[in-house]
């Protein structure tokens, strides 16, 4: 059994799974309770310590998927961009494996969702495939050949921040004109009120009012769907992969977003590209990265 954790910004999540990607159990608690005066990696080993004792279980080994830069090699934070205290630096490989005695292998948290989606959910069988998360930024992960691609230190797979617009707007990575600052659900949000005047306006709002025929809204929503349309297109370029996975809440809106943008990606990538890929929606939710920190702790160790 392998001990999988997927470490958050506000909690941990931790699960049991066996080497087919089934969750035998599970244990979830917050990780910033005090305000982060308590490092994240010392809520993280005091509650694996209460989940493995509660569940009196023997692991092999320990897989994490861990939200900001990670070294994947090192299994070290190395950048956060400053968002969360006593966190950057965090030595998740050398501090577990010291305080469990077990091989552990750490992951970024996109590129974990990526691997998880392609180990037990909707890219199951596919070696080459992007995965790219909606949220209030834009996640991502790449899988090559069947394996989670990293680059140099494991931090590849920043798709939300490759330039769609020179002198775009600003970006909180200091850039202007990321893909992250037209594709985001805040950029949805952001389109939405500049539309209306309407300042208290949110995704779930958005797409209410365009179920229901709302002219502006479904303008909005034709505009944010052109823009993550024209990021994915140039990455399928690049990438000529056969699955791209859209993630993200905002997933779940099959009328809305995922079919108009399967429509608007097929229709502008060059016709060989399109004949070999598909355009889906992901399927583990909150799962995904806990397989995908699984998987990825069983690939390092049969390449050890």
């Amino acid at each position: 059994m392998i001990l999988s954790i997927d470490i958050g910004g506000t909690a941990v999540k931790m699960g049991l799974v066996d080497e087919s990607g089934v969750i035998h159990a599970r244990h979830e608690a917050s990780v910033c309770s005090d305000g982060y005066r308590t490092p994240i990696l010392t809520t993280v080993i005091r509650e694996a310590k209460t989940f493995l004792a509660r569940e009196k279980a023997a692991i092999s080994g320990i897989g994490v998927s861990a939200t900001g830069q990670v070294d994947d090699t090192a299994g070290v934070v190395i950048g956060t961009n400053g968002k969360i205290p006593h966190y950057e630096g965090s030595q998740i490989k050398a501090d577990m494996e010291a305080e469990f005695g077990v091989p552990v292998h750490a992951l970024n948290d996109a590129n974990a969702a990526a691997l998880g989606e392609c180990f037990a959910g909707r890219a199951r069988g596919f070696d080459h495939v992007l995965m790219i998360t909606l949220g209030t930024g834009v996640g991502g992960g790449i899988v090559l050949n069947g394996k989670i691609f990293g680059g140099t230190r494991g931090i590849a797979g920043e798709l939300g921040h490759f330039t769609l617009y020179q002198d775009g707007v600003p970006c909180p990575c200091g850039k202007r004109g990321c893909f992250e600052s037209y594709a985001a659900t805040t950029a949805l949000v952001r389109l939405a009120r500049e539309a209306t005047g309407e300042e208290e306006l949110n995704g779930r709002i958005i797409f209410s009012r365009a179920a229901q025929g709302d002219e502006t809204m479904l303008g909005v929503l034709d505009r944010w769907i052109g823009d993550i349309a024209a990021g994915v297109s140039g990455l399928i370029h690049i990438f000529n992969p056969q699955m791209v996975l859209i993630g993200g809440g905002v997933s779940a809106q099959t009328e809305l977003l995922i079919r108009p943008l399967r429509e608007r990606i097929l229709g502008c990538v060059m016709p060989r590209f399109a004949e070999c890929v598909r355009i889906e929606a992901a399927t583990l939710g909150n799962d995904a990265g806990l397989l995908g920190a699984a998987k990825f702790f069983m690939d390092c160790s049969a390449e050890a």
